[in-house]
């Protein structure tokens, strides 16, 4: 491959094809399933994905079939089928469903707005994840265009993947015998450290919510008349979290949630937390000025992406403060959102902060703790001598620096089904989410170079992959 020509045609695809088209897909507010229950009703999903597959049909790829498959009451799935010079088998994924607006964006920026400033676009989706599939297209076109062989690529693009992807299982075992057994998979969905270097994620936290409900009345009564006699409900929850998670460091109590981190992703963390230093940290949004982390960077690496975490992220029962009167709540009602390390059994973890939140019950209340959904993380397997070779040559290619490794905090639910199916594929996981690209919160970004560049690196391995056979 003439590295130098996939750069340019890469690059005026983005400039004159996918920017534009990603602007018009920022527009449509396409939540997930989770946040728009409604979604068949409001005719956003199906607006989205019959853009992004009439885009796909205008591509000049060689054979390509460009397919929306529907299953009842099911969120539509794009399938893509493209044709190779080898048996061996290419699964590029990716997701066209978003999270919800979230408050706190700037006043020049919306969630539904396309704004391009400073090297990025601004917008609801971008990174997360609408560029995948015209990034996927993007990299096998330039191969085609050099007259360069690569495998047969089929292309997955899901939209319930903010929700969990419960919809894509069973759009695997429909399209079993048409996807066949790939022995490579690539996810442009991921996080990279900087924007200077290509990373490949190696492992995925799990997650496990739920929410946990405090009842000590059947009414709200007068403050004056009931405190010191009925206990607060918000006390009660305060108390049971004190038996999950240490309040002075963050530290998760329960034992089913912790495990063994490997030696070998022990090293990637000290080599990425080697490069990236106190951006670890400093990549947030702070509302302290300059703050000063207790934990050296490559501890908070492994906080970040092995160890679990509780977050509290939504409440019932608290009345808004201009609806806050002397009253005795009767309810308390607390989201609570654990990150499970990448090898930990889900479900083994759920019944553990089930039985510790809910056995011997404080005096005088009646408690629940209701397990919505627990997810499994993924850990990569090992990483075959010629990908490794592949993303090192292609990262110092367009990028001019090494490719890099590190795990993930969040959850890619495809990538643990995908590993238990194909035990044998190997993965490569990247993307271009980045410091301070705030996916799921307000200004989210896509930073366009580095789109680019992951778009010709993935171009790069799909040939290595070629190759290697």
């Amino acid at each position: 491959m003439n590295n130098k020509e996939t750069a340019r045609f890469v690059g005026k695809a983005w400039d004159e094809s996918i920017i534009p088209q990603l602007s018009e897909y920022i527009k449509i507010p396409n939540k997930s399933p989770h946040f728009d229950p409604d979604w068949e009703k409001s005719g956003h999903m199906d607006k989205a994905v019959a853009m992004l597959e009439a885009w796909c049909k205008k591509q000049p790829i060689k054979g390509m079939r460009v397919e929306i498959v529907r299953l009842k009451g099911r969120t539509p799935l794009l399938f893509i089928d493209i044709p190779g010079a080898s048996d061996d088998i290419v699964l590029l994924y990716g997701h066209y469903d978003k999270q919800p607006e979230f408050t706190g964006w700037a006043d020049d920026l919306d969630p539904w707005r396309p704004v391009i400033k400073d090297g990025k676009l601004y917008g609801r989706g971008g990174a997360d994840d609408g560029y995948a599939v015209f990034g996927s297209l993007t990299a096998i076109r330039a191969l085609q265009e050099q007259g360069i062989k690569h495998a047969r690529c089929v292309v997955l693009v899901e939209g319930c993947e903010e929700s969990g992807s419960f919809d894509l299982p069973y759009y695997i075992d429909k399209l079993a015998d048409r996807i066949g057994s790939p022995d490579l998979v690539v996810c442009l969905d991921a996080e990279c450290g900087n924007y200077e270097q290509f990373w490949c994620t190696t492992s995925l936290r799990g997650n496990l919510t739920g929410t946990l409900r405090a009842d000590v009345m059947t009414e709200g009564v007068h403050s004056g008349a009931a405190g010191g006699i009925v206990p607060s409900s918000f006390r009660i929850l305060r108390k049971l979290l004190s038996r999950v998670e240490n309040e002075s460091n963050g530290q998760v109590l329960v034992d089913e949630l912790h495990v063994d981190i490997p030696a070998q992703r022990l090293e990637q963390a000290r080599l990425a937390a080697d490069v990236l230093g106190n951006s670890v940290h400093e990549k947030f949004p702070w509302a302290v000025k300059n703050p000063v982390a207790n934990e050296s960077p490559y501890e908070l690496l492994l906080n970040n992406t092995w160890r679990p975490t509780l977050s509290i992220t939504g409440a019932d029962g608290l009345p808004s403060l201009v609806n806050a009167g002397n009253v005795q709540l009767p309810s308390t009602t607390l989201k609570l959102s654990f990150r499970l390390p990448p090898t930990c059994d889900a479900e083994n973890a759920a019944a553990g902060v089930k039985r510790l939140l809910e056995d011997a019950s404080p005096p005088f209340s009646r408690v629940a703790f209701n397990v919505e959904s627990s997810m499994a993380g993924w850990n990569a397997p090992g990483i075959a001598t010629w990908l490794e070779k592949s993303m090192q040559k292609a990262s110092m290619e367009f990028f001019g620096k090494p490719s890099m490794y590190m795990g993930t905090g969040g959850t890619i639910p495809f990538m643990g089904m995908l590993g238990e199916k194909f035990p044998k594929a190997q993965f490569l996981i990247t993307g271009l989410l980045g410091p301070k690209s705030n996916a799921h919160g307000p200004n989210e970004f896509l930073h366009i170079e580095t789109g680019k560049r992951i778009t010709s690196c993935v171009a790069a391995v799909l040939e290595d992959h070629f190759l290697k056979s």
